[in-house]
């Protein structure tokens, strides 16, 4: 949350719920919608970290707000972070330790396993297709995020039936 934070913040001053406010019109329902508490925690630390700077704004008829402007350290590790690649390969997946680990449990099969997981995925995968085709269709930024996600999804069901084969 705090590098997306920023990011926001280059484009300039804003105060908490105008940040979430920004998340959630930029990436659309697909994306979990983010919570204020958290939103304002992180802010407070990044505040204290140096990476944005916090102003108290007086309101007439409402409390005083806090605005915030990113700092040019703050500026840095936004640079910093798009410079960066993303994430590794997953190699530590839950649900392949749960498969991994089954046989030497005994708790749970493996093929049921595969099973609930792959019914899990199909589920996502209607919902996603139902946030395509709402409220979200005319924004850019969240249908490339849904597609994203659809795209990893059958990837790990072409994955669990390869997994599903190897093991009947």
């Amino acid at each position: 949350m705090r590098l997306p934070l920023l990011a926001l913040l280059v484009g300039g001053p804003a105060h908490g719920y105008e940040l979430k406010q920004a998340l959630e019109n930029l990436l659309g329902a697909a994306y979990p919608q983010p919570n204020v508490g958290q939103i304002y925690v992180t802010l407070g630390r990044l505040e204290k970290a140096g990476l944005i700077e916090g102003e108290d704004v007086e309101q007439s008829d409402r409390p005083n707000k806090r605005i915030y402007r990113i700092t040019a350290a703050g500026r840095e590790t936004v640079d910093a972070w798009f410079e960066e690649s993303t994430a590794e390969p997953r190699v530590r997946d839950e649900f392949f330790m749960k498969l991994a680990l089954a046989p030497l449990t005994g708790t749970a099969n493996q093929i049921s396993l595969i099973n609930k997981q792959r019914r899990h995925y199909l589920n996502t995968m209607r919902d996603l297709s139902k946030l395509a085709a709402g409220e979200d269709r005319e924004n850019r930024v969240a249908q490339l995020l849904i597609e994203g996600a659809m795209l990893h999804l059958q990837a790990d069901l072409d994955w669990l039936e390869r997994c599903q084969e190897e093991l009947e």
